[in-house]
């Protein structure tokens, strides 16, 4: 698979769901993917990549950004509340703000550098007891406090349980957003961008199907 050929599913998918392709972000998710695979994908004019981790980021993201302009890079694995302050200053949004100890820390940062990265709050969609994010039952409560604490909430991020379908969950996530007026949902991958699309997705994340399979060794 290539840049090219996702950026036309999402095209057909948009097309098949009645919307306009503009209203779906692509964050092409480049974590520990080699260098020339990025830089291949940058020169082929994608802007938009998404990171796992703030160390792999800082060593990665100044020197391409300083080699291609600008591009939006946004955090979309778990974050350490002690490395909340390089990732504000790095990432243009978080989508994993999932805990009240990370908001607060947010909130304090943010009005200290008067600028806040684009949040998203993570919800565990599937209640699933080994996975980060508010349970479905305290989204409203916990989307309310973040918005008593000034920061800027985007939407909602969801990874919908791996062996089931994945359209269920995405629909519950849309749910809750609505419900609280929020309209970015940060859903869908590789596997499933096009059911999330189909369900409201305005951010779809992926990475393997654009750059080839992770080598983690």
């Amino acid at each position: 698979m290539t840049l090219s050929a996702i950026q036309s599913r999402v095209i057909s998918a948009c097309d098949s769901a009645g919307r306009d392709p503009s209203s779906v972000t692509l964050i092409a998710v480049s974590k520990v993917q080699p260098l020339d695979r990025v830089r291949a994908v940058l020169s082929a004019g994608h802007r938009v990549f998404g990171e796992n981790y703030v160390q792999e980021s800082q060593a990665k993201w100044p020197d391409l950004r300083a080699e291609f302009g600008p591009v939006q890079v946004h955090m979309i694995g778990p974050l350490q509340t002690n490395k909340a302050k390089p990732a504000v200053e790095l990432f243009d949004a978080i989508h994993t703000l999932d805990r009240p100890s990370l908001a607060t820390k947010l909130a304090n940062l943010a009005q200290s550098r008067g600028i806040s990265p684009d949040l998203f709050i993570q919800i565990n969609i599937g209640s699933e007891p080994q996975k980060a994010g508010v349970l479905p039952a305290d989204a409203d409560a916990f989307i309310a406090s973040a918005r008593a604490l000034d920061l800027p909430i985007s939407g909602l991020m969801c990874i919908p349980p791996e062996a089931e379908n994945s359209t269920p969950h995405f629909q519950a996530l849309a749910k809750i957003a609505a419900n609280n007026g929020l309209t970015g949902l940060s859903m869908g991958m590789s596997s499933d961008f096009e059911a999330a699309i189909t369900a409201g997705a305005t951010h779809i994340r992926v990475g393997s199907a654009i750059f080839g399979e992770r080598s983690y060794s």
